[in-house]
């Protein structure tokens, strides 16, 4: 028997202390107060412990397809007037229930080899077929529509992460949620303004440059009544601040051509800032490509004027007196600091994809995660003494060997979650629990088999070395099996569950540790130090 433990002494020390600093960090002092902080500091509350807000939020995907399909609008006509291809009409005739579909009427048989090629060249996700009347039907792929609609969630779920991020929310879960449902979960843990939060995250914060045809109007009415009734074909009616000198809280209409100069994709940053007259607004830049093409566009339209779009509201009108490239300003009468800051912060973390709608939210009040926390801690403490004492009736001196074991593993335990950032949620507690069964299970299954060599007339030495020979393979069937469950959980799961498979994975590869190897140790150690046929005590 291997009686040379200094290097495994050291190994199980320096694990020990590896993992008291993953758990406490560097604590500001000793005492239970401060214990307490670094504990806090290193292992992160869920939202069932802490408090906080739930929410399931659904992605209006159809928002992004007829983004897209707008797109191909436009390029329709550019690519038909290019090639003077004379057209009655294109439009989508059910945006809200069939945004991908597209009619072209009033195209002459004569131009279907070049309608083709329009198609085939730069609207390839479509697929074009003829109808009656000379009308022809652009129809997206499924597999492209599919893509356009999976995308957007994911765009969105990035773009509210980096949102709330910006916010400075501790620890948040942001992930699809539901099968096919496009939608999204969001838990803030410790959120306290939730009214703050929803407003920035359900936001689209679309910034647009576009050019003023006409306006201010009082009404949509006078607006249409200047155009005679109809507005044009490459223009938009949109609301906006009142005219100069208006009354406070006025509104105005303006008509606006339809292609935007600038979008929100050419924004390279946008930082709060004030204006010449004090007042809060916000200062944006653009990307190089988008910067050059503000430039050529205000190059061509000196003395028109300009509007600056956000959320298809009018915050801004401005004359353009000489060329500008890559910069610009959006203020507001009533803008204050804290709305230029939420606004800055919305252009940089870009726009959503789509509108949301709120499914489900529920609040969650810090006192039942106090509630929560005393009572899964009592339940702990009061199972892991009564696993202890068990251990230690049953097994007598043994017992201890399992005990210490038990406590290096949880130790390692909550060391690997502070190491990890991993938040510790109520069902996390009870995987903390169930680490602690675990351990017990795998302790119970060595010591048996060492009971059993020993009755089999084995001496102390070559029991232990048979137990945990023979108990070895059963342990790690065991683990590797649950550890796949619980990787099953976590792939799946949401929230709390997967808190659930962390800490029980954590807990499992620590026991792994200490059941085999720290015991193993312990057992060689005391029967170093008897006398040659005593008996072992277990």
């Amino acid at each position: 028997m291997n009686k040379d433990f200094g290097w495994k002494v050291a190994l199980i020390v320096g694990t020990l202390l590896v993992f008291l600093y993953g758990i406490f960090g560097i604590p500001q002092s000793l005492s239970g107060g401060g214990l307490l902080a670094a504990i806090t500091n290193r292992i992160h509350l869920g939202l069932d412990l802490k408090g906080g807000t739930h929410l399931i939020l659904q992605v209006q995907v159809n928002d992004a397809v007829n983004v897209d399909s707008d797109n191909a609008v436009e390029i329709l006509k550019e690519q038909l007037n290019k090639r003077k291809i004379a057209f009655a009409d294109i439009s989508k005739p059910d945006p809200a229930n069939a945004p991908d579909r597209i009619v072209i009427k009033g195209v002459s048989p004569e131009a279907r080899k070049d309608l083709l090629d329009i198609a085939s060249e730069r609207l390839a996700e479509y697929d074009l077929s003829s109808g009656a009347d000379n009308s022809w039907t652009l129809t997206m792929k499924p597999q492209m529509l599919a893509d356009l609609k999976n995308k957007a969630v994911t765009q969105a779920i990035e773009t509210i992460r980096n949102r709330i991020d910006a916010l400075g929310v501790s620890e948040p879960t942001i992930q699809e949620h539901g099968l096919g449902q496009y939608q999204i979960l969001v838990q803030l843990p410790g959120v306290d303004d939730p009214g703050r939060v929803k407003d920035i995250m359900q936001s689209t914060a679309m910034l647009e440059i576009k050019q003023v045809l006409g306006g201010p109007y009082p009404s949509e009415e006078a607006a249409l009544q200047d155009k005679g009734g109809v507005l044009p074909p490459d223009a938009i009616l949109l609301p906006g601040h009142g005219a100069p000198g208006a009354a406070p809280g006025e509104q105005a209409w303006y008509l606006l051509s339809r292609v935007s100069a600038v979008r929100g994709k050419d924004l390279r940053d946008a930082q709060p800032s004030t204006d010449q007259n004090g007042q809060p607004n916000v200062r944006f830049e653009l990307t190089g490509e988008g910067g050059q093409r503000f430039f050529d566009f205000t190059s061509n339209h000196v003395g028109d004027s300009l509007a600056v779009v956000l959320d298809n509201k009018v915050q801004e009108v401005a004359n353009i007196k000489e060329a500008i490239r890559d910069s610009g300003e959006i203020s507001g009468g009533s803008m204050s600091e804290q709305q230029a800051k939420d606004l800055s912060m919305i252009l940089r973390s870009g726009a959503l994809p789509a509108g949301i709608k709120y499914l489900e939210e529920r609040t969650v009040g810090p006192s039942l995660g106090s509630d929560s926390i005393r009572h899964g801690v009592t339940a702990a403490i009061i199972g892991m003494l009564a696993v202890l004492m068990f251990m230690l009736i049953y097994y007598r001196a043994a017992g201890i060997n399992a005990d210490v074991a038990l406590l290096l593993n949880l130790i390692i335990l909550l060391g690997f979650m502070g190491y990890f950032e991993a938040v510790l949620t109520l069902p996390g507690i009870a995987g903390v629990i169930l680490t602690v069964g675990m351990g017990v299970d795998s302790n119970v299954l060595i010591f048996e088999r060492i009971r059993e060599e020993l009755r089999n007339g084995k001496t102390p030495p070559s029991a232990v070395d048979q137990g945990f020979s023979h108990a070895w393979i059963t342990i790690v069937d065991t683990h590797v099996t649950t550890i796949v469950s619980a990787a099953i959980l976590f792939i799946f799961g949401t929230g709390p569950v997967k808190g659930f498979a962390v800490t029980l994975t954590f807990g499992l590869l620590a026991n792994l540790f200490t059941a085999v190897f720290v015991s193993r140790v312990i057992f060689d150690w005391v029967l170093s130090r008897k006398q040659r046929g005593e008996a072992l005590s277990i």
